[in-house]
């Protein structure tokens, strides 16, 4: 079965760090483009960054750029989010999203709470 965990969430305040992890188990990991978003309950999701799955490219939202860096370890099927310089506005579950495949599959994991404290 196709398994997207995402993991690493937590409770810290504004100034600090905390890095993301997405283990994906289930599809051939390099046929797919990874993606972090994030959704405040009542408020649309959030792309905050994504990794191409063609040629590595990466994409960051304005308001993470300089903060946030997406990397894969193909080895460990992991995708991870390091966030450092949190905010109160970074708070939100982050969801890990994988796109691709012959079919352009879209698979969801279950989020992660972060929460950032003033």
């Amino acid at each position: 079965d196709v398994q997207l965990q995402a993991s690493g969430g937590g409770l810290v305040q504004v100034g600090g760090y905390l890095r993301l992890s997405c283990a994906v188990s289930g599809i051939t990991f390099d046929d797919y483009a990874m993606s972090w978003i994030r959704q405040v309950p009542g408020k649309e999701r959030e792309v905050v960054s994504c990794t191409s799955k063609s040629d590595g490219s990466t994409y960051y939202a304005d308001s993470v750029k300089g903060r946030f860096t997406i990397s894969r370890d193909v080895a460990k099927n992991t995708v991870y989010l390091q966030m450092n310089s949190l905010k109160p506005e970074d708070t939100a579950v982050y969801y890990c999203n994988a796109k691709g495949g012959h079919m352009n599959m879209n698979y969801w994991g279950k989020g992660t709470l972060v929460t950032v404290s003033s």
